[in-house]
């Protein structure tokens, strides 16, 4: 049973990480960043893009990679709505739950 004490103290270390985002949310909501060109009109065409299809069942691997899909087109929204373009760049204010998010894909 030493493993159910294991995912009790992991239950824990969740409630303590939550406590550190409720702390932090209010600090931090925004950042600004630049993109390239060529990155920022990619996220912008992912917002775009109508999909047609229905989702069915699909594999853990599949849901991960539409969430991560959603998270681009929800970062073309940002660049659409509020982003600056500057030549070669843009400048945008993103979430930083987006900016982790693509942090997290780039590993």
């Amino acid at each position: 049973m030493e493993d159910c004490e294991q995912y009790v103290r992991y239950e824990q270390d969740r409630a303590v990480l939550a406590a550190v985002g409720a702390h932090l949310d209010p600090q931090i909501s925004r950042l600004k960043v630049r993109l390239p060109r060529s990155v920022a009109e990619s996220a912008v065409a992912a917002w775009d893009r109508e999909e047609l299809g229905e989702v069915g069942e699909e594999s853990r691997e599949e849901y991960e990679l539409r969430d991560d899909a959603a998270e681009l087109a929800l970062i073309g929204l940002a660049i659409s709505s509020r982003g600056v373009w500057d030549a070669e760049e843009v400048v945008v204010d993103l979430d930083v739950v987006q900016i982790a998010t693509a942090l997290r894909a780039a590993r």
